[in-house]
């Protein structure tokens, strides 16, 4: 158990006895469905992965269980990896996008009390 002032990790790993790295469970500390699904749909989108899935472990507990597993030998930690950098390329997107319609929409404003 964390001792106080320590920052609990926020990202396990639990793999298998007698598994080559290719299923994985990564669990995910602090989170929900906002991230699990959205991950899910990003890591599923590579070829290499044969299942990705999570649940959360209880409604009471802010913990996902993210399993990914891989064909070919792959590391399960490469498309999890992929999956977030891909991610935050999105929300990044989306928030350049938003940040960029608004400068307009203000500038808009400011020309027609003008």
């Amino acid at each position: 158990m964390a001792e106080e002032g320590e920052r609990k990790a926020a990202l396990e790993t639990v793999q298998a006895d007698g598994t080559d790295g290719n299923c994985v469970t990564f669990v995910l500390h602090d989170e929900d469905h906002t991230l699990g699904n959205s991950l899910r749909y990003m890591v599923m989108k590579n070829p290499d992965v044969e299942f990705c899935g999570y649940c959360i472990t209880h409604p009471s507990e802010s913990k996902i269980n993210f399993r990914i597993q891989t064909r070919g030998g792959l590391p399960a930690v490469e498309p999890f990896r992929k999956g977030l950098n891909d991610l935050m390329d999105v929300c990044q997107h989306v928030l350049n996008t938003f940040e960029r319609s608004m400068k307009e929409y203000r500038a808009q404003r400011e020309e027609e009390m003008q």
